[in-house]
């Protein structure tokens, strides 16, 4: 009789051995994946929003968004050096300065200067919507301006686009140039005595 009721009490610790270390497994889970969602959503922003709802749930958004990252990491981007930084700056100044008098044009040549600058950071240019999940990596702030923006450089191709919706694609295009030129933040490392 002793010998049953020993058997059932190893039985019942085992058991209850079982439930603690699930819990604990389903613990640090589910605080694994509260941190993940967390840290993304403040990496990207509305951007995670966005991509939630056009994948119809978080999982889903949070594997796109890490794709993403994934993919940008392979690439070769690669900052501007200071006479290319230079060189768009005054480009960009002349395209600006060209709005007043043909808005349609300058909206034109302002896609195609941050489409220039893009590519000569190292993003492939070749797909609007790849481009823009692209920035959406490290410029997670303004992608949104930039997809806006090009939205209305559409419009403008079929002359639907006002004069309003120019200067404020202009204002979307200039965001997202001053954040690929910027000067890039150097971290000065105290050497150890």
């Amino acid at each position: 009789m002793n010998l049953g009721l020993l058997d059932l009490k190893l039985i019942v610790l085992t058991v209850a051995v079982i439930v603690v270390i699930a819990a604990v497994l389903v613990w640090l889970y589910v605080r694994n994946r509260r941190r993940t969602t967390a840290g993304l959503r403040q990496k990207f922003g509305s951007e995670y929003d966005r991509v939630v709802l056009a994948h119809g749930s978080e999982r889903k958004a949070e594997s796109k968004l890490e794709d993403r990252e994934k993919r940008v990491e392979k690439l070769k981007i690669r900052d501007l050096e200071p006479t290319e930084r230079e060189r768009y700056s005054k480009n960009w100044e002349a395209v600006q300065s060209r709005f007043v008098d043909s808005p349609k044009g300058a909206v034109a040549e302002a896609d195609d200067l941050v489409s220039s600058v893009m590519k000569t950071r190292g993003y492939p240019v070749s797909d609007f919507d790849q481009r823009a999940a692209d920035i959406s990596v490290d410029h997670p702030r303004v992608v949104e301006n930039y997809r806006s923006a090009h939205e209305i450089a559409l419009r403008l191709g079929k002359d639907q686009a006002s004069t309003e919706d120019l200067r404020t694609a202009m204002i979307h295009y200039r965001s997202l140039f001053e954040e690929l030129v910027q000067v890039p933040t150097i971290v000065e490392r105290k050497a150890v005595a």
